[in-house]
């Protein structure tokens, strides 16, 4: 485990988006896994002014995102799918055939993770995947709870999520109680992972997540059993996690 200490959320993303585009340069076909919510848009920012500068090309690349909502369509602000394009999709040149996430408008909720979990097994092994980490210690939307998820799965929201998220909502009532998500053997299975925290209110779930013990009371935690972690924290996020730590390579 790769732990980069930096000094503010724009140094983070800087950070982070250089390992993103070292991996598209030395395989310009890379299989991306991509994440949302407020964590990754700076990472996002900076991968397009790369772009737009000519450093960067998104053409053969292909990714997967982590979640989506149950019951929002596509169309809807506040849906990954939205997300995506408004923040990295329709800003450099990657081919949308090649960009996949969950199908929120799938009630059926058995039929959508099962589809999704073989498609992205079809598609081959993620390359890297970015993760971003719930004040809870969630990610994707792999919740606290008594097993690790294996597979693709419809979670329902813990109250803490739904509560960090209505920022995003008119009103709480708005935000969806269910979502889908990769399970943490689906993530797992990635060859890398990339995972961005920001923030003071982050710290004591990246505490757990890095020195605690393995615990899917603590899903962040899974992170210890991978082979290859890297964690591009602010001082924030790193203010509770002990010197020693950071000293890792």
């Amino acid at each position: 485990m790769r732990i980069y200490k930096t000094k503010d959320y724009d140094e983070m993303s800087r950070v982070a988006a250089n390992i993103i585009s070292a991996q598209i340069i030395l395989k310009p076909e890379s299989m991306l896994g991509l994440a949302t919510g407020s964590s990754p848009i700076g990472v996002y920012e900076q991968l397009v002014k790369w772009y737009e500068k000519g450093d960067l090309d998104f053409s053969n690349v292909t990714t997967v995102n982590l979640d989506e909502y149950k019951g929002l369509p596509k169309e809807n602000e506040q849906s990954y799918y939205y997300f995506m394009h408004e923040h990295l999709f329709d800003k450099v040149n990657i081919n949308v055939e090649n960009t996949y996430l969950p199908d929120g408008m799938n009630l059926d909720s058995e039929a959508e993770a099962t589809r999704y979990e073989a498609l992205v097994k079809s598609l081959g092994i993620v390359d890297l995947q970015l993760l971003g980490l719930g004040r809870n210690g969630h990610i994707g939307f792999n919740e606290p709870g008594d097993i690790f998820e294996k597979a693709t799965h419809c979670v329902t929201l813990k109250e803490s999520t739904i509560d960090a998220n209505k920022r995003f909502f008119d009103s709480i009532d708005d935000v969806p109680k269910q979502a889908y998500s990769m399970g943490i053997g689906t993530i797992l299975r990635s060859k890398k992972l990339l995972v961005v925290v920001s923030g003071e209110e982050k710290a004591q779930a990246l505490k757990d997540s890095i020195c605690g013990e393995v615990t899917p009371q603590v899903p962040g935690s899974i992170l210890q059993f991978h082979n290859d972690v890297t964690i591009v924290a602010d001082e924030a996020a790193l203010s509770l996690v002990p010197e020693e730590y950071l000293s890792q390579k």
